[in-house]
């Protein structure tokens, strides 16, 4: 069974980085759409970036823009996040998701994605 799994969560201070990876367990993820979102109580599951199979394409929500990044590795089934100048307002816990295969679209809705992984929590302390 295909598996997303997500590392690299923690507690960081604010204005601090951290950097998310998600490890896929099949090579055919290297020709999906990938994306991240968040949860905090509470609150819906919110979109935060997206990256074509290819990489070619990228979407953000407005909030991460100019302090996130998202990137992928298909030759080691990686997908990274990386979030610096991080707020507490960024606290979540945050999912990796895997999409369609061969659309090569930077997806930003929930429901266009197929596969998920548990999440790893990042807390933002002030």
């Amino acid at each position: 069974q295909v598996q997303l799994v997500e590392s690299g969560g923690g507690l960081v201070q604010a204005g601090g980085s951290l950097r998310l990876s998600c490890a896929a367990s099949e090579r055919t993820f290297s020709v999906y759409d990938m994306g991240w979102f968040r949860q905090s109580p509470g609150k819906e599951r919110e979109f935060v970036a997206a990256i074509s199979w290819s990489g070619g394409r990228t979407s953000y929500v407005d909030s991460v823009k100019g302090r996130f990044t998202i990137s992928r590795d298909n030759g080691k089934n990686m997908v990274y996040l990386q979030m610096n100048s991080l707020k507490p307002e960024d606290t979540a816990v945050y999912y990796c998701a895997a999409g369609s295969p061969y659309m090569d679209s930077a997806r930003r809705q929930s429901s266009e994605y197929n596969y998920w992984g548990l999440g790893t929590q990042v807390t933002v302390s002030s």
